[in-house]
């Protein structure tokens, strides 16, 4: 079996990378569970305390919420920009052996052993290759090769380094 794709990374693509990673690890749960103590620290404390303290509780609580979305949102505009690779597509060829990726005549290969973990969101195919660096595989641009790219995964991945969607 082999599969054969382009991927050419959008700001939204990367920016949805970025957000899953983020709010799937402490960084992204604490700022969400701080914003909501400092919401709940507001409710509390309102009026017992000036009102100038309960406003400035809501805009710390707003700005845990907002911060980081609109930071990562600036980060992958920035990061695609700014880098080479990205401002043409990838070529990916996933064979039994490796995923390759290639571009501009040089490639690289990623054995199956050597494969962090694989994770699907609702639109992205993510192939870590290390705790934080990825091959972001967008799914509407896998296409029809979804179905091989899954069965190669799932073939050659043990359970515990795959969380496929049912």
């Amino acid at each position: 079996m082999k599969s054969e794709f382009d991927i050419k990374l959008s700001v939204k693509d990367m920016y949805r990378f970025s957000m899953y990673h983020t709010y799937s690890g402490i960084h992204g749960i604490a700022s969400v569970i701080i914003a909501v103590l400092v919401f709940l620290v507001a409710a509390k404390t309102y009026g017992s305390v000036e009102m100038m303290y309960t406003v400035l509780y809501i805009l710390f609580g707003i700005l845990f919420l907002i911060y980081m979305p609109f930071s990562l949102y600036l980060r992958a505009k920035r990061q695609l920009a700014s880098s080479e690779v990205f401002k043409e597509a990838l070529h990916f060829t996933v064979t039994e052996e490796k995923i390759t990726s290639s571009q501009k005549g040089e490639s690289a290969d990623l054995p199956w052993e050597q494969i962090y973990k694989v994770v699907e969101t609702k639109s992205n195919i993510l192939v870590y290759s290390s705790r934080i660096n990825a091959f972001v595989l967008p799914k509407e641009q896998i296409g029809g090769e979804y179905d091989i790219l899954r069965g190669l995964m799932e073939k050659k991945l043990p359970g515990y380094r795959l969380k496929l969607k049912k």
